[in-house]
């Protein structure tokens, strides 16, 4: 992958981003540059996620460093993470999906699991020595997230779990899954799910991969469970109370999320702007044309303020203030916008852009980002009941 122009230093007078950030970013820049970018093309043909590179990432301090120092991590925040996140981003998506389950999962493990059980995991998460998965949906629906039929039953000191879990990132790679499935009655709801922590080559646990569309790197699959016995103390939070309880952390997530494909729509938008400069058309280059450089203003406009809005989430995050508005926010414009920008940005290249290349991997990586981790219909529903309360906006 060739860029047509040098990326410009990122600018240290953003409001959410100091100069120690500043630098940070520019620190990962270089290593995604040198080590996750030219295998960018070559990985959505092979779908392997490299677990060296991983590990790299793991010994730099590139995964989760919002972790507190005793789970392995380095206390940064989570700015800290979203800068880190979206310049591997700007390399190749689907290794950015490394950093984004492991701040998910992380959050999840050190909040709520025991930590005798879960340390040993979380140092393997931040060193790169561990992938993990998060088990939610289920082939009857994933926007109704709570209503899950997977079963989970106590048996002693073990929960017995049979069913099956579907679309899930990084099904057949993962070394570990946070598994949700229902302990309470049928039509308990959210209030009768259950959170494990199941190791990935536990007896009855069987894997599939599908062949999806874009994100082909780190891939989705499905999960199967029969009989798989998990014991009592790999539960994470209370029983019956997993979904409301752990819940909570997607709301980081979703600001990850909007950071990474905003990612790669600035990208896009950097190699735009210098190939309309430099293309001629009629005796001028293409900038010369408003019709082509109006809609990338546009663009540059919108990415811009969304970029800032996901900033300002996880500054909330970090300062302890509620974010899960702004949080829906960031998941359901950007990737829209992102998946928009990279459109017009693949029409200016012509059949360049159309042809098998960076410009369409991006536009196929993004548009996942649409259906899985909460649509827009979802998170359009949790703004307005942030404006005008639950009871006004039932469902």
């Amino acid at each position: 992958q060739t860029l047509l122009r040098k990326p410009p230093r990122l600018p240290a007078m953003n409001p959410y981003i100091d100069e120690d950030l500043s630098t940070l970013g520019e620190h990962v820049r270089r290593f995604a540059e040198g080590r996750v970018a030219p295998g960018f093309l070559e990985r959505d043909q092979s779908r392997v996620l490299e677990r060296g590179l991983m590990r790299e990432m793991g010994q730099l301090g590139f995964i989760a460093p919002e972790l507190p120092e005793a789970f392995g991590g380095q206390g940064m925040g989570s700015l800290a993470a979203g800068v880190i996140h979206e310049e591997i981003a700007r390399a190749d998506l689907s290794i950015s999906y490394i950093n984004l389950l492991a701040s998910l999962n992380g959050q999840i493990l050190s909040h709520h699991g025991k930590p005798e059980v879960v340390s040993p995991w979380l140092a393997k998460l931040t060193q790169g020595e561990a992938l993990f998965a998060i088990a939610l949906t289920e082939p009857r629906g994933g926007s109704d997230a709570a209503n899950l039929q997977l079963r989970v039953e106590r048996d002693g000191d073990h929960y017995v779990i049979n069913g099956e879990k579907t679309s899930i990132s990084a099904a057949d790679q993962a070394d570990a899954i946070i598994v949700f499935g229902r302990t309470g009655k049928p039509d308990s709801g959210a209030h009768g799910v259950t959170a494990l922590l199941v190791p990935a080559d536990v007896p009855g646990l069987t894997r599939s991969r599908f062949n999806c569309h874009g994100q082909r790197a780190i891939g989705r699959g499905s999960l199967f469970f029969e009989n798989v016995r998990i014991p009592v103390d790999h539960r994470l939070g209370d029983e019956n109370k997993g979904f409301v309880q752990v819940m909570q952390g997607f709301d980081f997530s979703r600001a990850l999320i909007g950071l990474q494909v905003l990612a790669v729509a600035r990208v896009a938008l950097e190699e735009t702007w210098a190939y309309v400069a430099q293309r001629e058309a009629f005796g001028k280059p293409l900038s010369a044309f408003q019709g082509v450089t109006h809609p990338l203003a546009d663009f540059e406009t919108q990415v811009t303020a969304a970029r800032l809005l996901c900033l300002q989430t996880l500054w909330l995050k970090d300062k302890g203030a509620p974010h899960s508005s702004e949080a829906a926010m960031c998941k359901w414009w950007g990737p829209k916008l992102a998946y928009d920008a990279v459109h017009q940005c693949l029409l200016m290249f012509g059949h360049g852009g159309y042809d098998r290349g960076p410009m369409e991997q991006r536009l196929r990586d993004i548009l996942g980002f649409q259906i899985g981790d909460g649509t827009a219909q979802i998170m359009k529903t949790i703004v307005a009941r942030a404006k005008a309360g639950r009871n006004a906006v039932p469902n």
